[in-house]
């Protein structure tokens, strides 16, 4: 049996202790206790780690540029799949659709497998990569929330200069973000891993340590398969997953990257989970819209939309992630990722197209 395969049924059975333990964590506040001991401690830890062992560069900032473009790609992308599924963009569904499908969530969904299978030069870049995404996310997706908001409320009040002020000082509060800046200072200065006092190095370490297995137990302890539009969900998700598949293939050529490392990051990073923070955004307007008195039909946004896509998402996005760094080179061929991005997408589109044809063929 080889190596990746050992590593990938191990960490595929700390999932499933996880869902063997939920019945010990019966309120949300206990699984959120361990999410928020992953975001404030255990990942800021390893992403330090990782950022300070490598030599950081000014042609660096083209990693963060790269995944803003690629956010920018997806969003421009995400009518097609309303095309394809019969969702009116200017719809509470389409404008969900708009908000969680350019987003990503690479930390708890895609940071441990990349430091488990690529090590931490990658993961490293994979942070800086997330700067971009998180701008994007944060910044980004809060502006055009807003402006859905206002075109289908007539809202004149809201403040943006407000909002976006209270929106990056959130940025820096939070541990990840200023432990990546704290890297960076360091690092300008000549001062690496080695050269910390060794407490320091020992608190990182030990710290760092409890990431994979404590994100893959959340994994498992967090997973929703509700009821409800499980079909059009996983139908996003798939389209998703695909389109990503070939925007990374037509990056990658483009970019001319040749390195292995390098073309599977740029192939799992955009597989990430759906991020949080478009959600966080349509519950403050959706908190808006209740004061308003405006029913469900005529809501900017439909939160058990949002929420069921994240719950998915996770799931979903993890095993895709394993299962492409468990097998190697093998999608490092383009052939290869564009096959797997064709298939992906019409194994989402088709089954919808199908049944709307059925539709119009049983009214005619």
């Amino acid at each position: 049996m080889s190596d990746a395969l050992q590593k990938t049924i191990t960490l595929l059975l700390l999932i499933a202790l996880g869902l063997l333990l939920r019945g010990k964590f019966k309120s949300k506040d206990q699984t959120n206790g361990i999410k928020e001991i992953i975001l404030s401690v255990a990942l800021p830890s390893t992403i330090f780690i990782s950022l300070m062992k490598i030599d950081v560069d000014s042609s660096m900032i083209i990693i963060p540029l790269v995944t803003l473009v690629f956010n920018f790609l997806m969003f421009f992308s995400a009518p097609v799949a309303f095309a394809l599924f019969g969702i009116e963009k200017n719809s509470p569904t389409g404008r969900t659709l708009l908000m969680l499908i350019p987003s990503l969530a690479p930390g708890l969904s895609c940071f441990p497998f990349i430091a488990e299978f690529l090590g931490e030069k990658s993961l490293a870049i994979a942070a800086l990569a997330d700067v971009g995404n998180k701008f994007f996310v944060l910044i980004s997706l809060y502006i055009l929330a807003m402006n859905m908001f206002l075109k289908n409320s007539h809202d004149t009040e809201t403040k943006m200069g407000g909002k976006l002020k209270s929106l990056f000082g959130n940025m820096l509060q939070e541990p990840i973000n200023v432990l990546i800046i704290l890297a960076l200072v360091l690092l300008g200065f000549d001062i690496n891993y080695k050269t910390l006092p060794f407490f320091l190095t020992e608190i990182f370490d030990k710290t760092s340590a409890m990431m994979t297995p404590l994100v893959l137990l959340f994994i498992g302890l967090a997973v929703q398969l509700k009821e409800g539009k499980k079909a059009i969900v996983t139908s996003i998700l798939l389209f998703r997953a695909g389109s990503t598949m070939l925007i990374s293939a037509a990056m990658i050529f483009v970019l001319n990257i040749s390195d292995q490392s390098m073309i599977l990051l740029a192939i799992v990073i955009p597989l990430s989970a759906a991020s949080f923070w478009p959600l966080a955004h349509i519950s403050a307007f959706n908190l808006r819209e209740d004061a308003l008195g405006l029913s469900k039909e005529k809501r900017t946004f439909d939160m058990e939309l949002a929420v069921l896509l994240l719950a998915f998402s996770l799931p979903f996005s993890t095993i895709l992630i394993l299962g492409i760094l468990s097998t190697g080179a093998m999608f490092t061929h383009l052939s290869t990722l564009i096959i797997a991005g064709v298939v992906l997408i019409a194994l989402g589109g088709l089954p919808n197209l199908f049944g709307r044809f059925a539709l119009k063929k049983s009214n005619a």
